[in-house]
């Protein structure tokens, strides 16, 4: 679509190497071309993991939940979510890259839940040294405006091999030894048989308590939320891949009655199902089919990471 006549949004989606498939989700590339008559598109991204974002500068505003709207910074760093982050973006590009939990514990050098519901400047934050490189590479392809998808794809790939090889050699997950663990409880999360933290904590082996300190430091939050984000975003994906089904439709079968599944819809996306249903969402539905087409799920949060090692 042309920016004379309308808003012309393109969303490409890349999956990393098999070797950090466990760490990654996928690399994401959104370009917009805003039209006169509508030169800021609004959209609410749905609860997901962490997201590193690579951006032109003042590109794109934020605010997850019930904060307030805010200039992103164009080295943005997400923690994972459990509301809403309504953005505004303008005409531009940006890279992104999906991080699953296990890639949080092994490349950011800090607790997940110190950074849930939480968007910081990756540049002034410690936490995210190993991606400052790239960060600089990024934003001078950017600047170039050439828009070469595959040249930029592997300045991204290059960088993230270098960190694959060192998740090989000195490289640690935090904590210590919890790699397995994490990813098993991972593995867990995206089972849609899995409904009550008893169940997850006797599938991974771990005692409740364990287990709620490791999902904080690595998931973000308790695995009680995690579970009922995981139903939500079970039955969001459903709409998002189909907008004409019926809410009811698309219900997770672990929810009791649509009542149920509102309540859930308001926790996560801050208004009833049927106001979502209203808005225009120039790139979230966009981004759902493209996603699906490259990685088979439509949101980032119901990645598999046993895909890696298929």
């Amino acid at each position: 679509m042309h920016a004379e006549t309308g808003n012309a949004i393109t969303v490409r989606f890349a999956l990393p190497s098999a070797e950090l498939r466990p760490y990654v989700t996928t690399y994401y590339y959104t370009q917009a071309v805003a039209s006169p008559a509508e030169p800021i598109l609004e959209d609410y991204l749905h609860p997901e993991w962490p997201n590193l974002r690579f951006m032109d500068p003042d590109w794109a505003s934020t605010a997850i939940g019930d904060a307030p709207v805010q200039m992103s910074p164009a080295f943005s760093a997400t923690g994972p979510t459990s509301r809403a982050n309504r953005f505004q973006i303008r005409s531009g590009r940006s890279w992104g890259i999906g991080l699953m939990p296990l890639g949080w514990a092994a490349l950011v050098d800090a607790p997940a839940h110190e950074y849930a519901d939480r968007t910081v400047d990756g540049r002034g934050d410690t936490a995210f040294a190993a991606f400052r490189p790239l960060a600089d590479a990024l934003s001078r392809a950017l600047a170039a405006s050439n828009g070469d998808f595959a040249e930029e794809l592997a300045i991204i790939e290059d960088h993230m091999e270098a960190l694959a090889t060192e998740l090989d050699g000195e490289r640690e997950v935090t904590p210590p030894g919890s790699a397995r663990a994490i990813a098993a409880i991972n593995a867990a999360l995206v089972d849609p048989e899995l409904a009550t933290v008893s169940e997850l904590a006797d599938q991974v082996g771990m005692n409740i308590r364990s287990l709620e300190r490791l999902s904080k430091r690595a998931f973000g939050f308790t695995p009680k939320l995690l579970l009922r984000r995981q139903r939500f975003l079970r039955s969001l994906a459903q709409f998002m891949l189909d907008p004409s089904l019926k809410w009811l439709s698309t219900l997770d079968y672990q929810y009791h009655d649509q009542a149920h599944f509102v309540r859930d819809f308001k926790r996560f996306m801050g208004m009833a199902p049927s106001a979502y249903a209203k808005l225009d969402k120039p790139l979230l539905m966009a981004a759902a089919q493209a996603r699906m087409a490259i990685a088979g799920e439509a949101v980032q949060g119901l990645h598999d990471p046993a895909e890696g090692e298929r």
